[in-house]
């Protein structure tokens, strides 16, 4: 199977449209639909259901979807290393969580790119239970998590401690007085404790995946939200945001996780000790 099927499928099951996905890979409609003729074929199922008048994935396309994007991603690493052995540069796969990123690995990713400059960084975001697959089957190099798991292989290291505040953008509210509030993942722990602090008394008015979105949803409409510590600091010095006073404080860890026997260890842990914040 040619790479250039699965790349041609896999643009065509996000546009689901011949010509706009002929249109982002420079190629004709005739050579899209015939690829995925030639890779329905191969794979002996139909990908798209072409009965109305807009292509939609079948219950085989939606299959192979994950699939393919495993395979894209393997491909990509395989010949990301083969390309820069010569080089001297090595590669680094990191996986994390939505909602992390914009917690602590900003500034690190910062203070990789000015202090190892000899790595190539490469950055996905995955499901707490891909990023366990990806890391087993050695498609990611780190994995960034809230909850680790206990397995065999996979060595964990706390990273950080992060300290979750509550504010507002209303000026001295106080907790009886909170009417609705943006929930925000942070995970199950952090996730069951705030439903158990807030869901009899207090409306759960959005749920949102990344402290950033629901950092700039309330700046811009206003509202209330458990933000990082760090990510507020600024806006409570400028008076934009303002501390609920009396509310439940909440802490969040964040673990690094990799492979016990990985060809890469030493590179993760240079890495891992470039981190920001301090580890406990």
């Amino acid at each position: 199977m040619k790479i250039e099927l699965l790349t041609t499928f896999l643009e065509v099951s996000q546009t689901l449209h011949f010509r706009a996905s002929a249109d982002n890979l420079y190629i004709t409609q005739a050579a899209i639909s015939s690829r995925i003729k030639l890779l329905e074929q191969e794979l002996g199922v139909l990908l798209f259901d072409r009965s109305q008048k807009r292509l939609k994935l079948t219950p085989e396309g939606h299959r192979l979807v994950k699939h393919a994007n495993e395979m894209m991603i393997m491909w990509q690493k395989l010949k990301q290393d083969v390309g820069v052995s010569e080089g001297n540069v090595s590669q680094l796969f990191v996986g994390s969580m939505m909602s992390i990123w914009d917690i602590v690995l900003q500034d690190w990713l910062q203070k990789i790119d000015r202090n190892l400059d000899d790595v190539q960084l490469h950055i996905q975001n995955y499901s707490p239970l891909e990023l366990r697959k990806q890391l087993l089957a050695r498609l990611i190099d780190i994995a960034f998590i809230f909850e680790p798991p206990y397995i065999e292989e996979i060595v964990t290291e706390k990273v950080s401690t992060v300290p979750l505040q509550l504010v507002s953008t209303q000026q001295d509210l106080e907790v009886d007085q909170i009417e609705s509030i943006i929930q925000v993942d942070y995970g199950e722990a952090v996730n069951s404790q705030f439903v158990r602090d807030f869901c009899d008394n207090t409306t759960i008015k959005h749920t949102m995946s990344q402290p950033r979105i629901a950092l700039n949803f309330i700046t811009e409409a206003g509202g209330t939200a458990y933000l990082p510590k760090q990510m507020c600091f600024d806006l409570i010095r400028k008076k934009k945001l303002f501390l609920v006073e009396q509310a439940p404080t909440y802490t969040r860890e964040i673990f690094a996780m990799y492979l016990a026997k990985s060809n890469k260890t030493e590179l993760i842990k240079d890495s891992l000790m470039l981190f920001p914040y301090l580890r406990n």
